[in-house]
């Protein structure tokens, strides 16, 4: 192995790290947040908005913070900064109201805004030696376990615990202290660190509109994300049709989780050599027709059917967090990849919103005709994908 792909696979490696930590803060939390402002006298009006609201505005910035770190080239402050706003987690402790607590999610979420299209920038321009596929999927990975350790310190902190206290919540937050500290010392060693790598020159590509393969890319991805069943649906239709019981729920999602971040790795290699032949972004067409047959397993009432669908979407979130990053490095010029990296998370966010607000007002009226719907999007997608390879789009 050369010294430079050496170096880039270190520095993803420590990116990686920072992105466990985060995860074990903030996805550690994700599951914990509605008990917490409820405790503190939300209703359930308010929880909602809360948690619509903060991914609403942390998408909606991701247009602005990735336009603006390009302008600016300030990819590490960005990142700094948007990591730092993890510590409003931590700081859940100190919250006595639960205006205070909103507040301090909403500002989570803003800064998972700032960081992310910044932080993807950073690593897009270590993937030149060691391929944009493993890069991110080697990433993923490594956020992945933090996103299964998260839950899994709330789950143990309330092990046999009847009644749950606002005081037993406040101390868990409280020692989210240690992670996040942790996180900001790797941050800090991968700043250093990365003096030590060879950047992706700026002039390989050139300035100006942005390319119009990434439109036809980002409308794709929208259409397919916004026919990929969110798990909060999945898990509500196994509580509702007693298909597992309620402990059971949150193990399948860490399943699907582990799922995940084992198929990333080897997704992104696969991309990555496909890509040597001149067509990664080929192996694209796999997430439709993942997703389809995803949507149709879990919304069946058979055990082994809904854990096989399981499966498939843990696979399919691995190629969301991989491919389609990586294609964005690989597609777009090196000026304007911030800004790349902000539109399309911005829309794959309102894909995701909206698909899965769609897929939960459908369940209520008609299963199958949910299930019809999903099938129908995935079918779209594939057919707009394939007209875009044969016209030489993709």
């Amino acid at each position: 192995m050369d010294s430079k792909k050496s170096l880039a696979i270190r520095l993803i490696i420590i990116f990686g790290i920072v992105s466990l930590f985060g995860d074990i803060v903030y996805e550690g939390t994700r599951g914990v947040i509605g008990p917490y402002l409820k405790i503190l006298g939300a209703n359930a009006v308010i929880i909602g908005f809360i948690a619509g609201f903060g991914e609403f505005v942390g998408y909606l910035f991701r247009l602005f913070s990735g336009y603006f770190s390009d302008r600016t080239r300030a990819y590490w402050l960005f990142t700094f900064i948007g990591y730092g706003m993890i510590a409003f987690i931590p700081a859940l402790s100190f919250a006595n109201i639960w205006q205070i607590a909103g507040a301090f999610i909403i500002m989570e979420r803003i800064g998972k805004a700032l960081r992310s299209p910044a932080r993807d920038t950073i690593i897009s321009h270590l993937t030149k030696s060691v391929g944009s596929g493993f890069a991110f999927g080697l990433h993923e990975l490594l956020d992945q376990v933090g996103g299964i350790a998260g839950p899994l310190i709330f789950a143990f902190a309330f092990l046999n615990k009847e009644n749950v206290l606002v005081d037993d919540y406040k101390l868990t937050f409280k020692f989210m202290w240690i992670p996040f500290t942790l996180l900001i010392l790797a941050l800090i060693f991968a700043y250093l660190f990365a003096g030590k790598i060879e950047k992706e020159k700026e002039d390989e590509r050139k300035e100006g509109k942005m390319p119009k393969i990434f439109w036809q890319y980002t409308i794709f991805t929208f259409i397919t994300t916004f026919g990929f069943i969110s798990f909060a649906i999945s898990g509500y239709h196994f509580k509702t049709k007693n298909i597992f019981s309620d402990y059971q729920i949150p193990l399948i999602y860490a399943l699907a989780m582990a799922i995940d971040g084992i198929a990333s790795i080897f997704i992104g290699k696969a991309y990555d050599r496909m890509n040597e032949k001149g067509n990664g972004l080929k192996i694209l067409i796999s997430i439709p027709i993942l997703t389809l047959f995803s949507s149709i397993f879990i919304l069946s009432n058979f055990k082994f059917l809904t854990l096989l669908g399981v499966a498939l979407w843990g696979v399919v979130m691995g190629a969301h967090e991989t491919i389609m990053r990586a294609g964005i490095s690989d597609i777009t010029p090196v000026k304007q990849r911030g800004t790349a990296y902000g539109i399309f998370n911005f829309s794959y966010g309102i894909a995701f919103f909206l698909g899965a607000s769609l897929a939960g007002f459908l369940y209520e009226y008609s299963i199958s005709i949910l299930m019809f719907v999903l099938v129908s999007i995935q079918i779209f997608a594939a057919t707009f994908f394939i007209a875009q390879i044969e016209k030489s789009k993709l």
